[in-house]
């Protein structure tokens, strides 16, 4: 809706924000706001901004259109307001960004994005035909009527060489444990996630629409997901453009296939592991025990949580198109930089993630940190390929195209 529409709701809001305030349990959970430490970077402060927006006491400017653009819409806002409107908030903040974008109002850098996702259909200018190169050399194959999943890797997963890796060891443990699945390789597109977030609506529905689009040629049914970002994304916005799929993330198939014996982790991991709430999967969707129990089902493992975890989980920083755009990095207070230091205070050897994104924010806060010895990142499904016993990676290597 038009920021106009949100007049109403924001002359209700108590502007209480989301900081750390004095008589108060809320914890310091807003990314931004932790960043720069100025309320105007804060909800509150956003709040406020539109509020003054709408009532003529204030101009569009490029310095506003900054501070909007600082957000990762994690949700951390949304979880510690009091109030039954609160989910409205982002929604708030998603008409702020539209209203940039056509008053021009946008960073260099966010503008190169959105013209490189239009222009190639992925931020890496790399050809849709090499879109399903990352499943080379491995058993993942093509996407097929009998099948019960699409897997739908995006645009991290297919052109990142971090991202990669990541692809092709959530492909292995899924066959590990026997989900019937395939990918679409050169006919799949961008989610648009961030187009959708960074308030470019059109360019949003054009990229969906195509995705949407190659699901029924082929007959989808059931997407699982690499990213939080696609799972969300597709839970939310796609069923009003026509999809008609339900959706998963991957943990959740890992976790159904552990719970029911198919998949097998005897070979264990002996070492201390935290987890890393993606605020997509967590905050954004509620789904913060499938990755756990992933992790608890490991002989050996040893899981510790960091002081801000669950629905108080402190963002990487990635979010909302800044995984390439960069708009809170720079120094020590980067978002990445604070967490990878909190993960080394609980003791970790390993931060263990369910995002590819919060995998690239936080490997490169740790070379930044100097902490590369003490502490790795790694995916869930590459700690599960670890925990697998020699018969179940044989099984896998059995299978693959020669």
């Amino acid at each position: 809706m038009p920021l106009q529409e949100y007049r109403e709701l924001l002359h209700l809001c108590r502007l209480c924000g989301n900081r750390r305030q004095a008589g108060t349990t809320y914890q310091a959970i807003c990314p931004a706001g932790e960043r720069f430490g100025f309320d105007a970077y804060y909800s509150r402060g956003r709040a406020i901004i539109a509020q003054k927006l709408i009532d003529g006491e204030m101009t569009w400017t490029d310095p506003v259109a900054q501070i909007v653009y600082r957000c990762t819409m994690c949700g951390g806002c949304v979880e510690q307001c009091p109030v039954e409107y609160h989910d409205h908030i982002l929604n708030v903040f998603l008409a702020l960004r539209a209203e940039c974008l056509d008053r021009s109002l946008i960073s260099p850098a966010v503008k190169r994005f959105l013209e490189t996702l239009y222009a190639y259909g992925n931020p890496w200018k790399a050809p849709r035909e090499n879109r399903g190169d990352w499943a080379a050399g491995t058993a993942v194959k093509r996407y097929e009527p009998a099948d019960e999943f699409l897997y739908y890797v995006g645009c991290v997963g297919s052109y990142d060489p971090r991202g990669m890796e990541v692809a092709r060891a959530v492909g292995e443990a899924m066959l590990a444990a026997g989900v019937s699945f395939g990918i679409l390789g050169a006919e799949e597109g961008c989610d648009g996630n961030e187009a959708h977030l960074l308030g470019e609506e059109g360019l949003f529905e054009y990229l969906a629409t195509g995705n949407i689009q190659a699901f029924q040629r082929v007959g989808v049914r059931r997407i699982v997901t690499l990213s939080p970002h696609s799972y969300h994304v597709m839970r939310h916005e796609y069923p009003r453009l026509g999809a008609g799929v339900d959706v998963s993330h991957y943990t959740q198939l890992l976790r159904d296939g552990l719970a029911a014996g198919r998949l097998n982790v005897a070979r264990g991991y002996p070492h201390r592991v935290t987890y890393h709430d993606p605020c997509f999967l967590g905050r954004r969707n509620g789904e913060y025990d499938a990755p756990r129990a992933v992790l608890r089902s490991i002989p050996g493992l040893e899981l510790v949580e960091m002081p801000r975890s669950r629905e108080n989980s402190f963002c990487c920083g990635g979010g909302a198109g800044n995984f390439y755009v960069g708009a809170l990095d720079g120094t020590e207070r980067s978002p990445e930089r604070i967490r990878v230091q909190e993960a080394r205070q609980t003791g970790a050897e390993i931060i263990a993630v369910a995002c590819p994104n919060c995998m690239t924010m936080l490997e490169d806060a740790l070379k930044v940190e100097g902490l590369e010895a003490h502490v790795a990142v790694k995916d869930i499904a590459e700690i599960v390929k670890d925990a697998m016993p020699e018969q179940t990676r044989r099984r896998i290597e059995a299978i693959r195209p020669t």
